[in-house]
């Protein structure tokens, strides 16, 4: 249908396309360069973090935090369940096994007593997936990883602009992995941000983003010719200028965007939170959620495709929320996890964006309303 309601649409306009003149005039447009520099000072400074590092997406960083935290084949990585896949296979990515944890039923992100007893001797690590970007329960969280000596990793690639008992996402673990992808809050269409406090994990991951030696930009200038020496087999992961120029035009955009958002969630609770099998998605008072998708729960005997159609027909997108991922098959694991296996089968996805109008989601929320009346 041409008027057709997107499930997510990035804003986007002159002042992208500005910043991206600007970077074409300077001439650097490839990866880790000055434009980069800028972008990560200032995504520094939002997510409360001391070192800020430009990835071209989201599992690049998850595979770099994983590589500074030194896991290594034979070890075990436990991950909150309910995830897009990325986050199991930069476990994977790394030589170690992911084992996955329970969520809890609300806010969809790991259960802490659920982690905790997935701890073995071969445990080293934990990664909290902040759901559809609601931070996970970081001070419980903490305290596992501290009474175990394992690392924690923030998989917030729907987090920015989210915060946690005041703190940004960004600042609550040891590592932090962000996605800039077009589905996300600020997007350069793709791309991807690491945070940490630790100098060390910094200086290590950057050099592991560009191959395993020092960005070109720091040998701009130089009075001589230095080669650099490869002592370490890194990646390619770097985030190009180009991108970085868009993303310094979205962190402009970022508290209109987050207030937008907040108004459309806000406006779906007040048309649909009297209908008849659904479950409104939880916003807990303690932590702010930047509202990355809305999923709402259909109750058990629904039948979630043919509201699936029934909402596509009528011109509204839809999806699944994401993936309940100890079921996919690449993973082979005996990992149980029944609240995410459920929550697999019942959520659904309808249109969160920026960009929504008042009447749009207006017709949403009568489109869901009567679909669901002839699905029950």
């Amino acid at each position: 249908m041409s008027d057709s309601i997107a499930l997510g649409q990035p804003t986007v306009g002159d002042e992208e396309l500005a910043a991206v003149a600007e970077v074409f005039k300077s001439g650097w447009l490839s990866g880790a360069g000055p434009t980069c520099g800028k972008f990560e000072s200032r995504f520094a400074e939002i997510a409360g973090a001391q070192h800020a590092l430009a990835v071209n997406n989201c599992g690049a960083a998850l595979h770099l935090a994983l590589q500074v935290a030194g896991v290594k084949p034979g070890d075990e990585v436990i991950v909150g369940d309910y995830t897009f896949p990325a986050t199991g296979h930069s476990v994977v990515w790394s030589g170690a096994t992911p084992v996955f944890a329970d969520i809890r039923p609300d806010i969809w992100s790991a259960d802490p007593a659920a982690v905790e007893a997935a701890i073995t001797p071969r445990t080293t690590g934990i990664i909290a997936v902040d759901v559809f970007g609601q931070p996970a329960d970081y001070d419980e969280l903490r305290a596992i990883a501290d009474k175990h000596g394992l690392f924690l990793i923030e998989d917030g690639a729907c987090s920015a602009g989210a915060s946690y008992k005041g703190r940004p996402a960004g600042s609550l673990a040891d590592l932090t992995t962000f996605s800039f992808h077009g589905r996300k809050g600020i997007t350069a269409g793709e791309g991807g941000a690491l945070t940490t406090d630790n100098a060390e994990f910094a200086a290590l991951a950057r050099k592991l983003h560009t191959y395993g030696i020092a960005p070109a930009i720091t040998r701009e200038g130089a009075s001589d010719l230095p080669v650099p020496s490869f002592d370490l087999a890194g990646y390619n992961y770097r985030m190009s200028d180009v991108m970085a120029g868009i993303m310094l035009a979205q962190l402009d955009r970022l508290p209109t965007l987050l207030a937008n958002r907040a108004h459309v969630a806000k406006t779906y609770e007040s048309l649909l939170g009297d209908v008849e099998g659904l479950t409104l998605p939880v916003a807990l008072d303690d932590r702010v959620h930047p509202w990355q998708s809305y999923v709402v729960t259909l109750d058990h005997g629904i039948d979630r495709g043919k509201v699936a159609k029934g909402l596509r027909d009528q011109g509204v997108q839809c999806n699944i929320g994401t993936y309940a991922s100890h079921l996919q098959p690449v993973y082979r694991t005996t990992s149980d996890c029944p609240v995410s296996a459920d929550l697999f089968t019942r959520h659904l996805a309808i249109p969160m964006h920026a960009n929504l109008t008042d009447d749009q989601v207006e017709r949403v929320a009568s489109t869901l309303r009567t679909v669901l009346a002839d699905a029950s």
